[in-house]
């Protein structure tokens, strides 16, 4: 089951992305894949969910679900958990999810594995019991600096946050056959004691996720000044800049930069990484970009394994002629 986030109507995208991931998921466990949708006015939005391969998503229609708010959101979800009995539940790790599901795992008592990178379906055995088909939470741990692989196979069902961007979407089939079936619950007015009174949303000035062009900059670029050519080649390109954490831990540019397992996970159809190593970290969150041009001056760099062109070179001098031939050539 996916807890299939609305915002002002529109369903989130992580939701689509969990969608997807379950369908893949509920494939090798032979079991089917539904959904839970609360708000206002949502049966078109649930009606074009389908097609990713959900067999049934419960539609909780309610005015007053329009926006979230824990404690209506909380009661629902633990209620449709009770009696649909998923095998596993899956939240998308935004601020919503990141607020619902804790409060649901600690009602129904199961774990709950924040923040996951990665989904997959094995085996484990402790204490001499054998558990089959259960559900591998991978996230990041201390710091990034390692990849840690949690299960919890006593209690159902098993749950995670799983970070934006991180799962492939899925190709809807129109023809797919699935059902939105209502869902009534008593929601009475003490279920309400929090109300949003106003909404005030600020415009996103990095969207990493949507960028087809991105140009990263590494703890090779040296320093903060240095970083303005990794800004104007980017800019040439009509792309988004990007970076590694060890260049935003050195302060040469903000977090939201950030590109890797601890960063924003991105498919743009190009990626040119600067001044990068390569470590894991990093890879983990654009080895699936369609074209990588990687620019450093070690030629062993880890970088170079998965890039599809490789310049060994000092970027303050590839980088002007990247500029340079470009704006020669347009």
């Amino acid at each position: 089951m996916v807890f299939i986030q609305q915002d002002n109507g529109k369903v989130a995208d992580v939701s689509v992305e969990l969608l997807s991931k379950a369908r893949d998921l509920a494939d090798q466990l032979n079991v089917s894949v539904t959904g839970a949708l609360m708000g206002s006015n949502m049966n078109k939005e649930a009606e074009k969910l389908i097609p990713y391969g959900v067999d049934e998503i419960f539609l909780i229609d309610d005015k007053r679900l329009e926006n979230y708010t824990p404690m209506p959101y909380t009661k629902i979800m633990i209620d449709v958990i009770k009696n649909v009995k998923p095998q596993i539940a899956l939240y998308g790790a935004t601020t919503t999810g990141r607020d619902l599901g804790p409060r649901v795992a600690s009602n129904l008592k199961v774990g709950l594995t924040a923040d996951c990178t990665s989904l997959q379906i094995g085996d484990y055995s402790s204490g001499g019991v054998d558990y089959s088909n259960i559900l591998y939470q991978i996230r990041p741990a201390f710091g990034g600096n390692i990849v840690a692989t949690i299960v919890s196979p006593k209690e159902k069902p098993q749950m995670a946050t799983v970070r934006e961007g991180v799962m492939k979407v899925g190709t809807p089939n129109p023809e797919y056959k699935g059902k939105i079936t209502p869902y009534s619950i008593n929601l009475s007015d003490s279920d309400f004691p929090s109300v949003v009174i106003k909404k005030i949303k600020e415009e996103k000035l990095i969207d990493l996720k949507s960028s087809q062009v991105i140009v990263s900059g590494g703890m090779g670029v040296g320093s903060k000044e240095n970083f303005d050519l990794i800004v104007q080649l980017a800019h040439v390109l009509g792309g988004e800049v990007g970076a590694s954490r060890a260049a935003v831990d050195a302060g040469f540019v903000t977090k939201e930069h950030q590109v890797g397992q601890t960063g924003t996970t991105v498919r743009p159809k190009l990626y040119i990484a600067c001044g990068i190593s390569g470590a894991i970290q990093h890879r983990a969150g654009m080895d699936e970009s369609a074209r990588i041009i990687a620019i450093n001056t070690d030629h062993e760099a880890p970088i170079f394994q998965i890039a599809h062109y490789g310049i060994v070179g000092d970027l303050n001098d590839v980088i002007p002629k990247f500029i340079k031939a470009f704006k020669a050539k347009n």
